[in-house]
């Protein structure tokens, strides 16, 4: 949630800033008028119960002289009437304003490269250089399949399209990159958490994803039930700390979490409707940070290098972009993007995005502390995949594969595959 303050006292420049998101200006005049017919409103309240509270003293003064208050007092039941109707127009009017608000996304950080489509991101840095094969690599789904590690057709009549089933070898890899992920993540400083993999209402307001996941259709939610299959464990870590007063002690705060996540991947129809790259349920190891305002631009960084290093660690090639503004999420101020190579696509693919999202998310969540002057400040917030198995699953398939149909094992997982150095 944006401050409304800062959108009244600047209005020219956040209707440059979000206009290189997509939203148009006439949004932010309607906000701006919509919030001052309510605080009008507010205004006219205030005074008529001031006006109240002072004739009310003065009918209990002319009632303890006996004294007739007749008059003062049918003013008052029509003050009172229009003190009722005010209000009501008053909470209709708030209504309106906080439903405005949280439509728009946050604010760029003026170095997000400017764009109204994907194109144009700016590539940071490239690690690792993809393989040369001397045979025609094959697609992760088809090497999965041909192992018997990989299961999509019994996936399908189970539960549809978009689901797998990893068998032996299979849910072991998954298991290995997992546990060697949370693993590195704990040697970073990363406390873990087991969060709930459903969470109400308010925790998907408080990270952002509603109301955009309600009116796209974006996510699982459970009819009759104010509950919602969680699309990243970013929503539980973040809410953890919710409508919660921080002491400056506890900043920073690091924790990581795997869980599912549940996509209906609304609007994808005929994208990656192979493979493991896009599905409705997909394991991931999520990085969250809590920090100062002033140290979240360097923790960023931080954050973005330490997903790097697991890749580097799984000698997968990959390279660093910073997402477009309007290619990021609704919540990011600035997004740098980790993108994995993918042979048989011949090209890179996301694998991770980490975002600082300043106080944005915060202002939803009302997740304060109080600094070294006793004053409440609004923390800022940061999340980054770290990274998503199934994709790095399909990684490891593709660039480890061996002629024979055979995959190496990375030696970095050796160990958490018990030794075993191939599947075959």
């Amino acid at each position: 949630m944006l401050d409304l303050k800062l959108i009244r006292n600047n209005p020219d420049d956040i209707k440059a800033k979000l206009a290189t998101r997509g939203v148009k200006g006439e949004t932010i005049d309607k906000l701006i008028a919509k919030d001052e017919e309510r605080r009008d409103l507010i205004v006219k309240s205030e005074n008529l119960k001031k006006l109240r509270n002072e004739v009310s003293d003065q009918i209990s003064l002319k009632k303890r002289q006996k004294e007739d208050a007749t008059e003062q007092i049918k003013e008052m039941q029509s003050v009172s009437k229009d003190i009722k109707e005010l209000d009501e127009k008053l909470q209709n009017s708030a209504k309106e304003v906080d439903d405005m608000a949280a439509h728009l996304p946050n604010i760029p950080h003026p170095d997000v490269p400017v764009s109204l489509t994907e194109e144009g991101s700016v590539e940071l840095r490239k690690d690792g250089q993809p393989r040369k094969f001397d045979f025609e690599p094959k697609p992760h789904w088809e090497i999965g399949e041909k192992l018997g590690i990989l299961n999509f057709e019994r996936a399908a009549k189970v539960s549809g399209s978009r689901f797998v089933y990893y068998i032996g070898d299979g849910a072991r890899l998954e298991r290995a990159i997992y546990n060697f992920f949370l693993d590195q993540n704990n040697k970073a400083g990363f406390t873990e958490e087991i969060t709930p993999y459903m969470v109400n209402d308010a925790s998907m307001f408080g990270t952002g994803q509603f109301p955009k996941f309600k009116e796209t259709h974006a996510g699982y939610e459970i009819a009759g039930e104010n509950l919602t299959l969680i699309p990243t464990a970013e929503v539980p870590l973040v809410n953890y700390y919710r409508d919660e007063i921080l002491d400056n002690e506890q900043l920073p705060i690091n924790v990581t979490a795997l869980s599912p996540a549940f996509r209906s991947e609304a609007g994808s129809a005929g994208r990656d409707t192979r493979g493991l790259i896009r599905m409705h349920q997909f394991n991931k190891v999520e990085m969250v940070k809590v920090v100062r305002p002033e140290n979240s631009w360097n923790e960023l960084e931080n954050l973005t290098e330490h997903a790097e290093s697991l890749l580097h660690k799984l000698d997968l090639p990959y390279r660093a972009i910073t997402l477009t503004t309007s290619d990021m999420s609704f919540t990011a101020a600035m997004t740098h993007d980790l993108e994995v190579w993918i042979p048989a696509q011949n090209t890179y693919r996301e694998i991770s995005s980490c975002s600082n999202c300043t106080d944005f998310q915060a202002r939803r969540a009302h997740i304060r502390y109080r600094d070294e002057n006793d004053k409440l400040q609004y923390v800022h917030t940061l999340n980054g995949s770290g990274l998503a198995v199934g994709r790095t699953v399909a990684a490891i398939l593709e660039n480890f594969q061996n002629e024979d149909g055979s995959v190496n094992i990375p030696e970095a997982l050796v160990p958490y595959m018990g030794g075993q150095t191939v599947i075959k």
